[in-house]
């Protein structure tokens, strides 16, 4: 996966730079929907710094993902993204993590503290059922709230084998309660799950086209949309 696009920029909404990192790979592993962990090499290091090289600065937002958590980066990378953020004049940076890593947030915002730091989290779901026994994504808390606590965005996704419309509607809406922003993903087949296409066309012309165009919400219906990957 060296060979993926690992820099862009976002232009709609929330506008932004992004890239792709590689890290050591997911401690996790365990999502049923994902393969993502893949996405690790030897040559990680000169990856990154020719991603991170790429920044301009343009909106001053930078977002950064490593198909799994930010404290699956290296110190080596880290140091090259606090001098390419001091230099560029970054004031803005996102990360993704897992919610059982949630403790190691504390370290990131000391780590990076003359910035604004927001995190993402990967939950997918807001149903249990759906989260836990069928896409086996490992945060075992049923309360929006707590759930949302430590993190300022999430990722939700959609076209699993069960999944409803009204759960994904209700989603969204707790997604829009307990977080500043969401992004909604529509499967992709990888190596591990195949998407469900009834419930992906469901979403799309039935629960799409009325939250298109809502500020708070990045979706990708592709999962290149945002220019990496």
């Amino acid at each position: 996966m060296s060979d993926l696009v690992r820099y862009s920029v976002i232009e709609t909404k929330n506008k932004r730079e992004i890239v792709l990192l590689q890290g050591l790979g997911c401690r996790y592993k365990n999502c049923s929907f994902c393969d993502y962990y893949l996405d690790v090499s030897d040559d990680m290091e000169n990856i990154n710094l020719s991603a991170l090289s790429c920044v301009s600065g343009k909106y001053g937002i930078l977002e950064i993902i490593n198909s799994g958590s930010f404290c699956e980066l290296t110190p080596s990378t880290f140091e090259v993204i606090k001098k390419v953020v001091y230099d560029k004049k970054i004031h803005t940076l996102i990360f993704e993590c897992h919610y059982l890593y949630r403790d190691e947030i504390v370290n990131l915002k000391e780590l990076f503290r003359d910035f604004k730091i927001k995190i993402k989290l990967g939950l997918e779901s807001f149903d249990y059922n759906l989260r836990e026994n069928v896409m086996k994504k490992g945060i075992k808390e049923d309360s929006p709230q707590i759930i949302a606590k430590d993190f300022d965005e999430a990722n939700f996704l959609i076209g699993i084998k069960g999944q409803t419309k009204q759960m994904i509607l209700n989603d969204i809406l707790l997604g829009l309660r307990y977080f500043d922003r969401i992004c909604v993903n529509v499967m992709c087949d990888n190596s591990k799950l195949k998407a469900d296409l009834d419930v992906i066309r469901m979403f799309c012309s039935e629960i799409y086209p009325n939250y298109k165009d809502n500020e708070r919400i990045d979706f990708l219906l592709d999962n290149t949309d945002f220019g990496v990957g």
